[in-house]
């Protein structure tokens, strides 16, 4: 670990003495020697405690340094410096020189295939001058860019420019983690917008030339965007031109940098051929993200990092929302619940469990989690079920007006839905400040023409949170009788204690319970329900997130029975109500393929766990995998008709129709190849012309072990596209055999076309073989050893990326000795590595704890 590594705490926060007036910045651009000239006006805080001028920095050569224009000589140290200023405003200036070409950490200013880009959240701005780089210090920056590269970009409007330089100007003041740059050879495929107001903006989608014809769906995104946003939130945007530019390195998606949005090339670059629709809704959904950030974390931005919820819940909520107006809500909440549970309640039962406002860290990029994402977009919704649509809106227009130009805290934030509502949201903070997945145990009883529904909560313990106190949790229950109607329609009840009991009054008969209706809160129900209760709601259960909730449950007790057996007949009520949902018309092929679809391994990993065994990763593919030939069996007299049916006629479009309908003919494919040894799926990767169709045949050859060749027809088809590269490297590993993962990831590791440096091929293939639980899991360890060797190369490079991918063995605790011993080596003998990176080490002792 770094010397200068230190715990901070979110009790610590101290206001900042200096406050920012203004920034100018001047960027001489050069790829071993840039320099940066910045002029910062300063202004004491009479209000803030007394405390040293200080200002962040790392990695650079300091070459000048003035105050008032006054050379000065600053201490210089590893985290910045400090110096002796006057108790006045003043300004500061310094002029520093860093090498962009040699940053392979992608963080500050760097350089990706020739063209510079910025990446500052959460702390890379102290990687390009000194500044104080907290999100609480705001200031109005003006830039000025000096290379002779052909388009250079930075934040804001631009002001002028001429051979050789432009100049920018941002009147919105901002932290210095919304700062970006961009200068390289780029095109644009460009548009224009007019706001509800009136203004009219103009769009540009930066990309390199050969990427041009993969622009045209992420700009039509971002306008369906924008117009939703003004419609459903009355944010309008609030500059003259909105930049995206589509960048090959880079560590995350994107990033929401003021009105120049820098983008992983993978999340915004889509066209028919090359991205299928999860690709096309992923990038719809992340461009919609980033913008809505520019009122939920650029006007309104959070005080410290430990609010990072604040801004990632909410626009991850808002996000949700976008993308469930275009594709169906219904859909879109079993989509994130099925994260959730396959993901964020794994990180809560793990060693790296933290709350959604974490207390504590040791480097914040560890904290950019799903449990700060997703967790917190959950709070978000639960708020808003628990005061209603009217007081929701109302509470965000408090949030608006009162903290618009500030950096806001989750108090603040609390206190607008208080005040708006008249709502005691005290109880409900502690979601904000507990880890863990609640676990509600339900009970019920019926007599005298009432039903009561008993729900008693408990929190598991977690690291350094042994003691739990009760949360407020909104619980949605239906009622229906024995015909399947409903008789009593969805109702809000709110748990606040421990144990409380519900009641329904006036009923004829005993009801059939609906509870946690459309995964009312992020909560795991302990409920034992009678024999074919979870079959009646799959065929009955008018909320269509509790219809898809009983499928999978039945699911998954019927594959652990399974595994507990070492195999058998597959359940005849859990088929038969298969294929009443896939015989259903009324559903939609969208929630026909999410409702086929079986319970993942990691899923019946985890449920094995929580029930007090000890899983087999190879054993749980087996089983698996013969269930879904006994399926495939079962339905083999409606199958061919039905994946039929689902053929497309018309011109491919990537909208909701046309995408749930090749989600469920790709499902169904699955299932023909264990009846026409892969006649069908060889066919369909022949004469696909689409990425959807062409990638899942692809897949399913590979399965079922006989997709060498196609793999070769693929790769010579598209060597030439990185992004689709990245599948053919992905798919090879998530595909293969428990017995070949390892030897296969290690020969595409081999491969002349794996650039380890660039963390998009990095995830295809060490992130794969991490997906694939048979694989990765096997008794020897190998799987452990190749992804530990990987990581302990990449963390000098790309420390960030490396400590993400760490997070891969947090299911340590869920294995046998044997595996638990393996995986613990690994850790030691990564944690041992000398000179690891602060962010790679901080996420190993956690995991090592």
């Amino acid at each position: 670990m770094k010397d200068t590594a230190q715990t901070v705490h979110l009790s610590d926060y101290m206001a900042p003495r200096w406050l920012v007036e203004s920034v100018a910045l001047t960027f001489r651009l050069s790829p071993d020697a840039t320099r940066v000239l910045a002029r910062i006006a300063f202004r004491p805080d009479p209000d803030a405690p007394q405390q040293p001028f200080m200002l962040h920095g790392e990695d650079l050569e300091l070459i000048d340094a003035r105050i008032d224009g006054v050379a000065v000589s600053p201490t210089i140290t590893a985290q910045g410096l400090t110096c002796d200023v006057p108790d006045r405003p003043f300004v500061w200036e310094a002029e520093v020189e860093i090498a962009p070409a040699q940053n392979t950490a992608l963080e500050g200013l760097y350089m990706s295939n020739g063209m510079y880009c910025t990446q500052c959240e959460a702390e890379g701005f102290r990687k390009i001058t000194y500044y104080p780089d907290r999100p609480d210090v705001m200031g109005v920056f003006s830039v000025r860019i000096e290379s002779d590269l052909p388009v250079l970009l930075s934040n804001g409007n631009p002001v002028a420019q001429g051979a050789g330089w432009a100049e920018w100007h941002d009147p919105w003041p901002k932290p210095a983690y919304l700062f970006a740059l961009v200068a390289g050879d780029l095109v644009a495929h460009s548009d224009s917008f007019t706001t509800m107001d009136g203004r009219d903006v103009a769009l540009n989608l930066w990309v390199r030339a050969p990427d041009l014809d993969k622009c045209a769906f992420g700009m039509a995104a971002l306008k369906r965007a924008m117009t939703w946003d003004e419609q459903v939130y009355g944010r309008a945007y609030d500059l003259d031109v909105f930049n995206i530019v589509a960048v090959d390195d880079f560590n995350m998606g994107a990033m929401e940098n003021k009105g120049l949005n820098i983008f992983n090339s993978s999340a915004v670059l889509a066209n028919q051929a090359t991205s299928t629709d999860t690709d096309f809704q992923r990038i719809e959904a992340i461009i919609a993200h980033e913008y809505f950030h520019n009122w939920t974390g650029n006007r309104i931005t959070c005080r410290d990092w430990f609010q990072l919820c604040l801004k990632e819940g909410l626009t991850v909520f808002r996000d949700q929302q976008f993308t469930g107006y275009l594709h169906g809500h219904a859909v879109k909440r079993i989509e994130d619940a099925l994260v959730m549970r396959n993901r964020q309640f794994q990180e809560d039962a793990g060693p790296l469990a933290h709350p959604v406002r974490p207390e504590s860290f040791v480097e914040i990029n560890n904290f950019y989690t799903v449990t700060v994402y997703e967790k917190g977009a959950e709070l978000v919704g639960m708020l808003k079920r628990l005061v209603g649509d009217v007081g929701y809106h109302a509470a965000l227009d408090h949030y608006f007006d009162r903290h618009d130009g500030q950096a806001a805290t989750i108090e603040d934030w609390l206190t607008c839905f208080t005040d708006a509502t008249g709502r005691d949201l005290s109880q409900f903070k502690r979601w904000y400040e507990q880890a863990g997945t609640p676990r509600l145990t339900v009970s019920d009883d019926f007599k005298n023409a009432t039903y009561s529904l008993v729900i008693r909560q408990e929190t598991p313990s977690t690291p350094g949170q042994p003691d739990k106190r009760p949360l407020h949790i909104p619980v949605a229950v239906g009622l229906l009788d024995h015909s399947g109607a409903e008789i009593v329609p969805t109702t809000l009840v709110e748990l606040t204690e421990a144990t409380q009991t519900f009641t329904f009054n006036g009923l004829d008969a005993r009801p059939v319970p609906s509870i946690l209706r459309g995964f009312s809160a992020p909560v795991i129900v302990d409920r034992t329900p009678p024999d074919g209760e979870r079959a009646f709601l799959l065929t009955h259960d008018t909320d269509p997130f509790n219809r898809w909730d009983a499928g999978r449950s039945l699911a998954r007790d019927v594959l652990l029975d399974l595994i507990r057996a070492d195999g058998g007949p597959l359940d005849a009520g859990y088929v038969d109500g298969l294929r009443a949902v896939l015989l259903d018309r009324d559903l939609s092929p969208a929630m026909q393929a999410l409702m086929v679809a079986l319970p993942s391994e990691a899923d019946l990993a985890i449920a094995l766990a929580e029930a007090g065994e000890t899983p087999d990763p190879q054993h749980i593919h087996r089983v698996r995998r013969d269930a879904l030939r006994q399926l495939a069996q079962a339905l083999a007299d409606i199958l061919p008709d039905l994946q039929a049916a689902q053929r497309i006629d018309a011109p491919f479009a990537p909208d909701a129709a046309q995408a749930g309908k090749r989600a469920l003919s790709n499902a169904l494919l699955g299932l023909l190849t264990w009846l026409d040894d892969g006649t069908a799926a060889k066919a369909q990767f022949d004469t696909a012309d689409n990425m959807t169709q062409q990638i899942a045949a692809l897949g399913i050859l590979l399965t079922f072990g006989q997709g060498e060749a196609a793999a070769e027809v693929f790769y010579d088809q598209w060597h030439h596209d990185r992004l689709v590269m990245n599948k053919w490297f992905a798919i090879q590993i998530a595909a293969a055999d428990r017995a070949q993962a390892v030897e296969i990831a290690t020969r595409l590791a081999r491969h002349a076309d794996f650039d380890w440096k660039n963390p998009n091929r990095f995830r295809s293939v060490i992130g794969a073989l991490t997906g694939n639980q048979a694989g990765f899991h096997r008794p020897n360890g190998a799987g452990y050893a190749f992804v530990a060797d990987w990581l302990i190369r990449l963390d000098p490079v790309n420390p960030q990326t490396t400590a993400r991918m760490v997070s891969a063995f947090d299911s340590l605790q869920r294995w046998d000795s044997v595996r638990q011993a393996a995986m613990r080596a690994q850790l030691a003998r990564i944690r041992d590595t000398p000179g690891l990176s602060g962010d790679t080490a901080e996420m190993v002792s956690r995991l090592l704890t």
